[in-house]
C-alpha cells in the first residue's frame, strides 16, 4: 500500500512545515471559516494484471462502460458504503459533507461522470485508463483503513457477483441507501453489517 505511505508522508510534511512558520495546517474535513467549503478525498480504484499488464476493469467492447469484473467490484463499494464509512470518514465533520446537491455523495449510488453520485466511473470500452473514484471519504481519514476497506469491498462484490444497478442520471432524487449522517450513524452501520467484522476482525 504505497500510495498510503505517501499519503502519510505528505500530510505530516505539509503538518511540520506549516508549524515550523507559525501556522497551523489541518485536513478537516469541513472547518468552520468563513467561505471554506468541504473537501474530501476521492479515491481512485482500478485493477491491473500482474501478468498481462490490462486493466481487469476495463470493457472490451461497446455495450457496457466496465468490464463484468469492474461491475461486480462496483457492486461490492456500493453494498458496503454505509459500513465503511467508519473507515472512509472518521470524523464529525467529515458527515457535514453529505448533503444533497453539494456536489458531494449523499446515497450509495454510481454514475458516468457525474459529480453528485457515490462513485464516478471515469474511462470506458478499451480505455486502459478506466477506473472508479469513489467520492465518500475525507482527507483525515487513515489511509491503510480507507484503502483496505475499499479492497475488501470490492473483491466481496466479485466474490459475491453483486450487481451495482443502473447507472444514477439524477443522483439526489435515486431511491438508495443513504450514507451516515452522524458519525454515531455510522458506528451502527458497522456494527450492523458482520463483513467487516468477519473480514478485519472483532477488535
Amino acid at each position: 500500500l504505497e500510495p498510503a505511505d505517501n499519503m502519510i508522508l505528505f500530510r505530516s510534511a505539509v503538518k511540520q512545515i506549516a508549524h515550523r512558520h507559525g501556522y497551523h495546517a489541518t485536513f478537516m474535513c469541513r472547518p468552520k471559516l468563513p467561505n471554506v467549503f468541504a473537501s474530501g478525498w476521492h479515491l481512485h480504484q482500478s485493477i491491473v494484471s500482474r501478468d498481462s499488464g490490462e486493466n481487469a476493469f476495463m470493457a472490451k467492447d461497446g455495450g457496457e462502460v466496465l468490464s463484468a469484473f469492474g461491475r461486480h467490484y462496483l457492486g461490492g463499494l456500493l453494498k458496503h458504503a454505509r459500513a465503511s464509512a467508519v473507515f472512509t470518514t472518521p470524523t464529525i465533520n467529515g458527515y457535514k459533507r453529505y448533503r444533497s446537491y453539494s456536489l458531494a455523495p449523499d446515497r450509495a449510488i454510481w454514475g458516468r461522470d457525474n459529480r453528485g453520485v457515490m462513485v464516478r466511473v471515469l474511462g470506458g470500452p478499451d480505455d486502459p485508463a478506466t477506473r472508479l473514484e469513489n467520492r465518500i471519504g475525507e482527507p483525515a481519514a487513515n489511509p491503510y483503513l480507507y484503502m483496505t476497506s475499499q479492497i475488501l469491498s470490492g473483491l466481496d462484490g466479485v466474490d459475491r457477483a453483486l450487481d451495482p444497478g443502473p447507472s444514477a442520471d439524477t443522483p439526489y432524487e435515486t431511491q438508495a441507501a443513504l450514507l451516515p449522517k452522524t458519525l454515531r450513524e455510522a458506528v451502527f452501520a458497522l456494527r450492523d453489517d458482520p463483513f467487516f467484522r468477519e473480514a478485519l476482525g472483532a477488535e
